[in-house]
């Protein structure tokens, strides 16, 4: 990187970015809610920006007895939270977005951008990138509390922005960023929506096998009627316990809840298997795996199919299996699994204490004791489960291009500021 000029510019920018102090494009806001003029109370979040307490915490925190010793925060003013966090290592600051006005706790440092001395956009984008963080780590500290970070406010006011002299590239680099939130946020809402679509139709295109009422789902595909009929999982697959002596691979998996079965490497970041993985059980694409951990919306653990790989291996605390009936469609297998319906099945065959250093204590032969719900004929089987896979291609197409915008607007907070 050239001496103060960012790694990425706009094209046409060429100058060196110039730097000015906090203290010299803004003015603490030091008015009180002494006449209680305002009672929406705002927390500052490191995740969700500038948002009314109550939406936050779901109540109000503030007592609205003592708010009149609060400050007061008009749009477009500045709060910095000194409360540290994994994402916020010395605090977050965040501009009020809303339109609306309300106060904030005097443990937080408000600030106002004199008229015209900074575009707000680009403001609002240097303090989510990590640049300024060097002039608070040198200059501060998190004291006595290690949840709160400590600097005096006539340090604060020092903190210098770099930034450039034109205020049209302060404007394209706001405006760039500020579509990025939009997009991701626009991306975001539509996984919410199909996440809820998915769940919804789990709960309505299968069978409950503990009753429930019903002889057949609630939504069924046209020209598709009758009962559906309850077997023992133990009935339609068999346990595989094919070890990988011969070490025919050496890729230790896991199976997680979200991802289905995925490289320990890329889901952990590390191995986390032993080098030896010749007594692990062998895996091969189309078979399913039982982790008995639970996690977050898998309380009772997940039952997932190798998809991604020809062949891995798992700790033999897995319980792999392998259907061997061809009136069973695999697909309609991994659906079935998505939904709860199976759990408490396991629920009334898990032993007292029920887990055991953290997994369920449930042994093999009463996993493949556990009902599942099938159709009678292997074509309804084939629709339901062709569809729930269809959905998940959308969902994980959808996650992927949040995730890869997530990541580029992480690169751009990186490089497009000096």
């Amino acid at each position: 990187m050239e001496k103060n000029k960012p790694e990425i510019r706009f094209k046409g920018f060429e100058e060196e970015w110039i730097e000015t102090s906090l203290n010299d494009v803004s003015s603490k806001v030091i008015d009180k809610n002494e006449n209680r003029e305002y009672e929406i109370v705002f927390t500052n979040s490191a995740e969700y920006g500038i948002i009314n307490q109550k939406h936050y915490f779901d109540r109000n925190i503030a007592n609205k007895d003592n708010i009149q010793g609060y400050y007061v925060v008009k749009p477009d003013d500045f709060v910095y939270n000194p409360r540290i966090s994994t994402s916020a290592p010395v605090g977050p600051i965040n501009r009020n977005k809303l339109s609306y006005t309300g106060v904030a706790s005097p443990l937080y440092y408000v600030f106002r951008v004199k008229d015209g001395a900074m575009n707000l956009a680009y403001l609002d984008y240097f303090f989510k990138s990590p640049i300024w963080h060097i002039f608070m780590f040198q200059n501060g500290n998190s004291g006595a509390r290690s949840d709160r970070f400590s600097i005096n406010d006539n340090v604060f006011v020092k903190l210098p922005i770099q930034h450039p002299k034109s205020e049209e590239e302060q404007r394209k680099i706001g405006a760039l960023l500020t579509t990025l939130d939009k997009l991701i946020r626009k991306l975001e809402l539509k996984l919410e929506k199909l996440r809820c679509i998915k769940q919804s139709l789990l709960k309505q295109m299968f069978k409950n096998v503990n009753g429930g009422g019903y002889t057949a789902p609630l939504i069924r595909f046209k020209n598709y009627n009758g009962e559906w009929q309850m077997t023992k999982l133990g009935d339609i697959t068999e346990r595989i316990v094919r070890k990988n002596s011969n070490l025919e691979s050496s890729l230790p998996l896991t199976v997680s809840a979200q991802n289905g079965l995925i490289d320990q490497g890329e889901f952990f970041n590390s191995r986390i298997a032993s080098k030896d993985v010749s007594g692990y059980y062998l895996i091969r694409k189309g078979e399913f795996a039982y982790n008995k951990s639970s996690s977050d919306g898998y309380p009772y653990g997940a039952i997932k199919r190798l998809d991604r790989y020809e062949k891995g291996v798992l700790s033999t605390l897995y319980i792999v299996f392998a259907i061997n009936n061809s009136m069973v469609d695999s697909n309609y297998i991994v659906a079935f699994y998505d939904t709860n319906y199976w759990h408490e099945e396991i629920v009334k065959r898990a032993a007292e204490g029920a887990r055991n250093h953290g997994l369920l204590n449930i042994s093999t032969e009463d996993f493949f004791d556990t009902s599942i719900a099938l159709p009678i004929g292997k074509n309804e089987q084939y629709e339901v489960g062709h569809y729930f896979i269809f959905l998940d291609k959308i969902i994980t197409n959808n996650r992927e291009k949040l995730s890869k915008i997530q990541t580029m607007k992480q690169s751009l907070l990186q490089k497009m500021f000096a």
